[in-house]
């Protein structure tokens, strides 16, 4: 099946994409508030014009002239120098007393009512033979009569004027933002060069260059972070290959010692007869090696299915001083073949772990320090609280000081103290390996001090 995963867009796209679209959107709300601003000064002039006319006008009936010719000549004379500005005056008659468009303006407005007072939004929009006009039509009355006062002022200009001011405003957006769309990719193209800098080192870097880091003081502030992150992420894999490495030769040499013991031990038999006990003798050697590499195998596969937390401690309540007592009584037998007592102290302290585990945890610790302990000594077993919800228990037994230098890498696997690699037991170097790993399964910690009289395990858990 296949999936069809759409690739995502560039960084480069994305910012430049952002900023032309907050650019467009902030130049719209600029062009909007622009026309509406002149829309509104617009709105404002013509208003005071209106105004001028119909206080021209109302100041001619002011006079009352009764001579229809008089009246005419005085309303010409009323308004002068206002281009595009029309007015008309009907009397009560619906005759026209003057009129200075050349078409009637009552066509203009869609009733024939009118308003009594001058006020700027009693002004309204006309539109008549395609061409808008803005005006407002008022009552004027004298002594002798009521007159109709229609006035208005071709928009023309005004509609022109914004059409073009819009259609270069629309240029300027298109413009700006091509040149935004320009700016902000060379702008980004060249704040990314710092990444494909460290992408080149990146590249660079193999499991045989492990050691090469990123210097941070190359990269802008915001990278500093990332670079340093990337340096701990190396140090980590170059830890961890290290440890690899070293893994794999000492297993190579661990599991090399039994197969080369089982091929020489082989060979030696099958190059000349030998009767069936002397036979039967070379099996049982074979057999004690393969013993051991399949302990050997065991312990490795449960040591990574407890790294990769797999090992679930089944926890019951355990009395620590019954089950040291109980290892104590496994080990009596060789503790007496090595000259080495065993003693318990502290509170019979109750707590909460998995017997088996917790068992083969104490079992390699004592199997250890039997192993280093000269005839005549005791190995102490201790039990304590060190907090309200903590046990401590010690195994500490005296014996030649492990030097500080090897003291934080006992529990790796296949590690030694002794460099020289002789095997003096049948221990494989897993022992300490497998104690912490039961240890963490438990939440727990376990920690070594050694000096000159004493060495000292101390495994730390929680009681509930």
């Amino acid at each position: 099946m296949k999936h069809n995963t759409k690739r995502p867009l560039s960084l480069t796209l994305r910012v430049v994409l952002s900023v032309v679209v907050t650019i467009a959107v902030c130049l719209l709300v600029v062009r909007q508030l622009l026309i509406s601003s002149i829309e509104h000064h617009f709105i404002e002039q013509d208003a005071d014009e209106l105004g001028v006319i119909v206080h021209s006008v109302q100041q001619v009936f002011l006079k009352e002239p009764t001579d229809p010719k008089t009246l005419a000549q005085s309303l010409s004379q009323a308004v002068a120098g206002h281009h595009g500005v029309y007015y008309q005056i009907n009397n009560s008659q619906q005759q026209i007393i003057y009129n200075n468009a050349n078409f009637d303006l009552s066509q203009l407005t869609d009733t024939d009512e009118s308003i009594d007072t001058f006020k700027i939004e009693n002004i309204q929009h006309w539109q008549y033979q395609d061409k808008a006009y803005r005006g407002i039509a008022l009552n004027i009355a004298t002594a002798n009569d009521n007159y109709r006062l229609i006035t208005a002022i071709d928009m023309d200009f005004h509609i022109h004027f914004l059409q073009q001011l819009g259609q270069s405003l629309w240029v300027i957006l298109l413009g700006s933002c091509l040149l935004t769309l320009l700016a902000a990719w060379i702008a980004v193209h060249q704040g990314l060069a710092p990444l494909r800098g460290l992408s080149d080192n990146m590249r660079d870097i193999q499991t045989s260059k492990l050691d090469i880091r990123l210097n941070a003081n190359e990269v802008p502030s915001e990278l500093t972070h990332m670079v340093q992150s990337f340096n701990h992420m190396l140090n980590r894999l170059e830890d961890g290959f290290t440890k690899l490495s070293h893994f794999s030769a000492d297993i190579a040499h661990e599991i090399r010692t039994p197969l080369t013991n089982i091929i020489t031990q082989t060979q030696v038999s099958l190059s000349r007869q030998r009767t069936a006990e002397e036979y039967q003798n070379v099996l049982f050697s074979n057999l004690e090696e393969q013993e051991r590499l399949s302990k050997m195998v065991s312990d490795m596969l449960w040591l990574a299915k407890s790294k990769n937390g797999l090992i679930t401690p089944n926890k019951q309540p355990l009395n620590i001083a019954k089950e040291v007592a109980a290892i104590f009584e496994f080990f009596e037998a060789l503790a007496d073949e090595a000259g080495v007592k065993l003693a318990f102290t502290g509170q019979p302290s109750v707590i909460n772990a998995d017997r088996t585990l917790l068992r083969h945890a104490l079992t390699n610790l004592l199997s250890n320090a039997i192993r280093h302990t000269a005839s005549g000594h005791s190995i102490i077993v201790n039990s304590y609280q060190q907090a309200a919800n903590t046990l401590c228990i010690s195994v500490e037994n005296p014996g030649p000081a492990i030097s500080a230098e090897h003291l934080p890498y006992l529990f790796e696997r296949f590690y030694r103290a002794d460099q020289s690699r002789q095997r003096h037991s049948d221990g494989a170097g897993l022992g300490l390996a497998i104690t912490k790993a039961i240890i963490e399964a438990h939440d727990g910690d376990i920690s070594v001090t050694s000096d000159k009289n004493l060495t000292r395990f101390v495994i730390t858990l929680r009681m509930t």
